[in-house]
């Protein structure tokens, strides 16, 4: 029976909360059977599908690997501290989750963070070099082609979606945490009017922010 594994990402755009990252490992029967019970791209699915299929995933899986970066961490890497960007801190955490695969897996699936995919494999090879012992697909939107990576975006989109009630019910309703969102940026601008800065679930090297506090520099400026 040949092992098989599928990863990919859920977060990487919002300016609150962890980006997360996970791969699912499936045999032949397992990869079939995912297929049956209507596992795909979860932004094809609603909220209530990807509950179910989340439980059913990590049940029937032969192994699950969940990495939850920070929004510190991330915060770093665009800033160049600890890596050169965003981009390689989820290749950094990418190689991780390889390297610690149990499994006799054959080939990794990957939905890869980069246009340049083989900019991506010689990151991946830089921090984990034995990689080589594994065939790597690394595509754009890998999560609709390959089962293994659908089901891997699943089960990060329901864990981060579990991680952002929590964070809900502790600071308050900030909505789907994407810059786009209004009611995020509304929550984002009034807890910076009460604490001139931002609470730490906030990913603070986002430009969302410099704005927000431009514009409230602008303001007191104008009240001067």
């Amino acid at each position: 029976m040949i092992l098989s594994a599928g990863i990919d990402e859920a977060g990487r755009g919002p300016v609150i909360g962890p980006l997360i990252i996970s791969c699912i490992v499936l045999d032949d029967n397992q990869k079939d059977k995912m297929k049956k019970i209507g596992v795909k791209d979860s932004k094809k699915l609603t909220f209530s599908k990807r509950e179910k299929l989340f439980d059913n995933i990590v049940v029937d899986a032969n192994e699950v690997i969940i990495k939850i970066i920070t929004p510190e961490e991330i915060d770093n890497a665009v800033r160049g501290k600890n890596v050169k960007n965003l981009n390689e801190l989820e290749a950094m955490y990418i190689s991780k989750i390889i390297s610690e695969i149990l499994s006799d897996v054959k080939i990794i699936y990957i939905d890869s963070p980069y246009q340049d995919t083989l900019k991506f494999l010689s990151l991946l090879h830089k921090y984990y070099p034995q990689i080589n012992k594994y065939k790597i697909i690394a595509e754009n939107k890998a999560d609709i082609k390959y089962i293994e990576v659908s089901a891997a975006s699943i089960v990060s989109k329901v864990i981060r979606d579990s991680i952002i009630e929590e964070l809900k019910n502790k600071y308050g309703d900030f909505g789907s945490g994407y810059p786009s969102d209004k009611k995020t940026r509304n929550f984002l601008i009034s807890w910076y009017k009460k604490y001139k800065d931002f609470p730490p679930i906030v990913r603070k090297s986002w430009k969302t922010l410099q704005k927000i506090i431009d514009r409230n520099t602008d303001i007191q400026q104008k009240l001067m």
